[in-house]
């Protein structure tokens, strides 16, 4: 009799065995995200799917994309010349003038040009760790508490990332918080480099920049922000607030070939938060390239395309490209340059983009929806979906939406734009 009930214990434990390895795919599947990040990398590996090694490729025949999009011109809003006054010449106070005889010419003797300084800093910035998922309200945080704003990053999370599941905060969303929620101002910029950064930090102004970045192999590329507030020149570094790895695992510095290596990954875009009256300071640190949306958005589509012919495997110089190209043929109502934006997006899938990108950006989605390519949506939104974190990106239900449509199925779209709303009412605003 012990003997049978030995048998049928194991036997008993065995079944259980087998349904817990059987269902525990299933599980680790509905776990929370934030949840899930203390399962073992082991077991992760092997009872889940992982991330496939790039987005699918494009669907169909591709156009020459080298020459397509190398070769189109990039045209820019009709927008009036800004010419800064010139210099007012004044004559010293105690010259007199004289009815008898001709005075000599006044001769300004022309500034020396000064050389920056090696060495800024913006003061103290708080150190704050994020917790899961949560970079951008953190380094939002960070930036606010600098100026006084008393929030916490839950206070942010709350209002531009409402389900806390969700793996982006877009730069305008965080623009609208500081706009809409503090006596603060914000812009988002795309096109940045190293020089503007040395300016915005010698004027004062702390900069959060959208960067990628690679933690190890298992975790592979992801995005992330990154609060700049100082530089060195002697050392060829920046000082930095990470909020993921934090100067408890480094020493909050940022080599500047790093920085500019991972910042292109998302087309040097930077956030500037300053006291409304240091406006025209702003504009003034920042240059006649940032004063309209369609010169910038021209600058940073040449700035790409000088990438992408000096390093045509560069897939993220001609994703940069497409998105720049994109966002011009918005301002510009030009549908054919929404052609051209696909051509250099064909290019960077066929090279080979993280599967994570379309996580973060979304100009891709727009560039092949305006380019009457519903098909290429449906395929990288699909593969997307395959994932926990991709079904906790808002805009990849809003994008499908939008192609399932395109393609005659109103059923299929109005399902996908309605959990699209039900993960963030305000997408697709």
């Amino acid at each position: 009799m012990n003997r049978q009930r030995l048998v049928l214990l194991i036997v008993a434990a065995a079944v259980l065995a087998l349904a817990g390895w059987w269902a525990m795919p299933r599980l680790l599947a509905a776990m929370p995200g934030r949840v899930r990040q203390y399962v073992p990398e082991a077991v992760l590996a092997e009872l889940t799917t992982p991330l496939p090694a790039a987005l699918p490729a494009p669907t169909g025949p591709t156009p020459a994309a080298l020459a397509t999009a190398l070769a189109a011109p990039i045209a820019t809003l009709a927008m009036p010349t800004l010419t800064p006054p010139p210099p007012t010449a004044t004559r010293p106070a105690d010259q007199s003038l004289s009815t008898t005889a001709t005075p000599a010419p006044i001769t300004t003797p022309s500034p020396i040009p000064t050389q920056p300084p090696p060495y800024a800093r913006v003061g103290e910035l708080p150190i704050i760790p994020q917790k899961f998922n949560n970079c951008g309200p953190t380094n939002l945080t960070i930036v606010l508490n600098h100026y006084g704003v008393d929030v916490d990053q839950f206070d942010v999370a709350g209002v531009v990332r409402p389900n806390y599941e969700d793996r982006n905060v877009s730069p305008g969303e965080l623009v609208a918080y500081v706009n809409d929620h503090t006596p603060l101002r914000a812009a988002a910029y795309a096109g940045g480099d190293l020089d503007l950064l040395r300016r915005l930090l010698r004027a004062g102004l702390p900069v959060i920049i959208e960067k990628g970045l690679e933690p190890d192999a298992a975790t592979g590329w992801m995005g992330h922000y990154l609060t700049v507030y100082g530089y060195d020149d002697i050392t060829s570094h920046f000082l930095v607030r990470d909020t993921f790895l934090g100067p408890w695992r480094g020493d909050g510095l940022a080599r500047y070939a790093d920085t500019e290596h991972y910042w292109a990954q998302f087309n040097n875009t930077f956030i500037v938060v300053y006291p409304a009256e240091r406006a025209a300071d702003v504009a003034a640190t920042l240059g006649p390239t940032f004063a309209d949306p369609a010169t910038m958005w021209a600058a940073a589509a040449e700035r790409a395309r000088a990438a992408a012919r000096l390093t045509p495997d560069d897939a993220f110089a001609w994703f940069n490209l497409g998105t720049s190209l994109t966002e011009l043929a918005a301002l510009n109502g030009d549908n054919a340059l929404f052609g051209t934006a696909t051509a250099a997006y064909d290019q960077a899938r066929l090279l080979g983009l993280p599967p994570r990108m379309v996580w973060y950006q979304f100009g891709m989605y727009a560039a092949y929806l305006a380019a009457g390519r519903a098909a290429d949506v449906l395929a990288l939104t699909e593969a997307t979906l395959e994932n926990q974190g991709g079904r906790n990106v808002e805009e990849t239900y809003y994008y499908r939406g939008l192609a399932l449509a395109a393609a005659g199925d109103e059923a299929g779209a109005q399902a996908a734009l309605a959990r699209a709303a039900e993960l963030n009412p305000a997408v697709g605003h």
